[in-house]
């Protein structure tokens, strides 16, 4: 029998930070580092940084997913996230199906609706463009600079707000 894989695909500032999360656990088959959501104008892409997830919906659904995704980020921030500035480090949950759309905007409405945060949710939810895959050097960064992943979620303060906002209240 033939597995039916599905992709997600969510921008939540570096993907140095977003893929170790959902990478080897039971129904994802590989996380991918890239780029998507722009188009070049005026030389600029405009994209976001993201990763994109290959998945089998059968042991592991879409809305696992989006529960993962949310204590990665802080969705009040449309500035970046943590200390990454600009526009490719803002977050966003990119749709590939109607499904997926309807799930994600539930999703962000939850978020909205538990009144976690002061400021306003600016996670967007978008239709899924090409996906543009980053250099190697950018894939599964966690494991090929282990000390260098640690270190950069602790200063740019990833950690800390992870802790002090998602922990104790998912």
């Amino acid at each position: 029998m033939k597995n039916t894989y599905k992709k997600a695909t969510f921008a939540g500032g570096c993907f140095w930070c977003m893929v170790k999360p959902f990478d080897e656990l039971p129904g994802i088959e590989k996380v991918v580092s890239g780029y998507t959501g722009g188009s070049v104008s005026n030389g600029e892409t405009g994209h976001y940084e993201a990763i994109q997830i290959t998945y089998d919906p059968s042991l592991f659904t879409y809305e696992t997913l989006l529960n993962l995704y949310w204590p990665q980020i802080d969705p009040t921030d449309d500035g970046g996230q943590f200390f990454d500035r600009g526009s490719q480090y803002r977050t966003a949950i990119f749709y590939h199906d109607e499904e997926q759309k309807m799930l994600a905007e539930k999703s962000l409405a939850k978020i909205e609706q538990t009144s976690r945060f002061k400021a306003p949710i600016v996670t967007k939810v978008l239709s899924a463009s090409f996906f543009y895959e980053a250099e190697e050097e950018h894939q599964k960064f966690y494991k090929k600079e282990p000390e260098r992943y640690e270190q950069e979620r602790e200063e740019s303060g990833r950690k800390k707000f992870i802790e002090e906002n998602w922990k104790s209240k998912v």
